[in-house]
């Protein structure tokens, strides 16, 4: 899954080399968190949270596929 978050953050960006994806082992699953520029958060985020809500609903999908719970969250 940080593969996949990477790659879409990536191709979304100014500055690829910013990106940073950490993943963490919690209680709730696993928790992704995303680091990009300053700059590039809006457009992470996008219009309304439109991307970004997009790219939690592909990480929940993925992770019930594994059977297995997961967030999003940028930093």
């Amino acid at each position: 899954m940080k593969d996949l978050v990477e790659y879409i953050a990536k191709s979304l960006v100014n500055s690829p080399d910013d990106v940073v994806v950490t993943e963490e082992e919690g209680e709730d699953g696993t928790i992704l968190k995303l680091q990009v520029a300053d700059e590039d958060k809006g457009r992470i985020i996008g219009k309304q949270g439109r991307i970004a809500q997009a790219m939690r609903t592909l990480i929940r999908v993925k992770a019930a596929k594994a059977g297995s719970r997961a967030t999003l969250e940028i930093i």
